[in-house]
């Protein structure tokens, strides 16, 4: 009896220290996850207003990847910059040289752009540029969105930004880490595909390992169930990208009530060959359309691993 209780004392304590998703309390999205100091960070879009009118940007930490500590607001679009009037969407961070980079999107009245904003720590207060580094589309590009950016820097210290939503641009960030290197911006996007597997619409995210670059990004519409991460892989941080031959890697699970798997970042932990992907889901209690599924979002941890070869196995969303 003493043996059955102590073991049903175990199960409940591995329970409770058990990581559930969503990690996040509320409605969130677009997240971004840092590893430095010692703790892990998450930064996302603030969701649930109509239209993904959010306007500021909050963190959260962790020692453990299970409990998450609020850190507050760490940018508020319309008190701390000039030129964004709200549409705070989708940030991407980086840590370098000392220093915060705090890269996002913004309205700048009739069209997104992408700004930065510098801290000293993880939680900010960060300081906006004062305009915007990314304002336009590449050149010979008819459409689509300065949204969604993401940041990798690579082992020889270079650092790159990427940006996109209906097509994908990447370009060498200079050395003041708030100016890109214009003469090098090159369009990245991923061709063909369908709504089924790997046709892009937005979100791209790089990481490298064993000298492999990894580029995922997200097919089809935030609002849609069908919303999944598709990835190819290229020699250069620069691209050509080649489409994985199995290129889907997280999609929804409707058995499990788990839709809209998508909007990612990557998280290796520091010394480890131990990789976790952070993503959104929509919340299912949304799921009609005329509840704004789009913009009812919730933030999610689940592992990535390899194959042998460096492939990337298929990943299980779960709660």
């Amino acid at each position: 009896m003493k043996r059955l209780l102590l073991i049903c004392l175990c199960a409940l304590s591995l329970l409770a220290h058990a990581q559930k998703n969503p990690i996040l309390p509320e409605m969130h999205a677009d997240p971004e996850v840092l590893a430095a100091n010692g703790r892990y960070y998450i930064y996302s879009t603030t969701d649930g207003a109509p239209g993904w009118g959010g306007y500021y940007f909050t963190c959260y930490s962790s020692k453990d990847l299970k409990q998450w500590r609020y850190e507050g607001i760490i940018l508020d679009l319309k008190k701390d910059t000039r030129w964004a009037k709200g549409n705070a969407w989708a940030p991407a961070i980086e840590h370098k040289n000392g220093k915060f980079y705090f890269y996002y999107s913004g309205d700048q009245g009739e069209r997104k752009a992408i700004g930065v904003a510098v801290s000293d720590s993880p939680t900010g207060p960060f300081t906006d540029l004062g305009h915007p580094i990314v304002d336009k589309r590449p050149e010979g590009q008819k459409n689509g969105q300065q949204i969604d950016v993401d940041v990798f820097t690579d082992d020889d210290g270079q650092s790159y930004l990427y940006w996109g939503n209906g097509y994908m641009a990447g370009a060498k960030l200079n050395a003041d880490m708030t100016s890109i290197d214009t003469t090098t911006i090159v369009r990245l996007t991923p061709r063909g595909g369908t709504l089924q597997d790997y046709a892009y619409r937005e979100a791209p995210y790089v990481f490298k390992r064993n000298g492999i670059y990894y580029f995922l990004w997200s097919v089809d519409d935030t609002g849609s169930p069908n919303y999944h991460v598709a990835y190819g892989t290229a020699t250069s941080p620069l691209g050509p990208i080649t489409v994985a031959a199995e290129p889907v890697i997280l999609q929804q699970r409707p058995d499990q009530k788990i839709y809209g798997t998508a909007h990612n970042s990557v998280l290796q932990i520091p010394g480890k060959d131990k990789w976790y992907v952070v993503y959104h889901r929509i919340n299912p209690a949304y799921l009609d359309k005329k509840d704004g599924p789009g913009f009812h979002r919730e933030v999610c941890i689940d592992p990535m691993e390899f194959h042998k070869d460096g492939r990337i196995k298929p990943i299980t969303p779960t709660n």
